[in-house]
């Protein structure tokens, strides 16, 4: 059974810092494209980061760029988001997403390049 499994979130201050962490099992991403999303309830799903080993590719929402890093770690099949200066703005659940590897996709920040979704986690970034 394909599973990508988020932990990580919770309740943080304006400044401080969270790691979230999503492991896939049933599949192994290699060197296929990983992301993470976020979405406030009443708005649209918004793509936060994406990277992709195979080319070295990485995308960053403008909003969090220099606050955010993504990495991935293949050994473990799990991939993670560093969260630093967090801000109110960034309260959200937060989604991984991953994609079925067979037919290769480049980040377009849309979600429609993945195939596989966690069961999200909730940031909430207090002021």
């Amino acid at each position: 059974e394909v599973q990508l499994v988020e932990s990580g979130g919770g309740l943080v201050q304006a400044g401080g810092s969270l790691r979230l962490s999503c492991a896939a099992s049933g599949f192994t991403f290699g060197d296929y494209p990983v992301g993470w999303f976020r979405q406030v309830p009443g708005k649209e799903r918004e793509g936060v980061s994406c990277i992709s080993d195979s080319d070295g590719s990485i995308y960053y929402l403008d909003s969090v760029a220099g606050r955010f890093t993504i990495s991935s770690d293949k050994a473990k099949n799990t991939f993670y988001l560093q969260m630093n200066s967090l801000k109110p703005e960034d309260t959200a659940v937060y989604y991984c997403a991953a994609q079925r590897p067979s037919t290769y996709r480049y980040c377009s920040g849309s979600g429609d390049e993945f195939d596989y979704w966690g069961q999200g986690t909730q940031v909430t970034v207090s002021s």
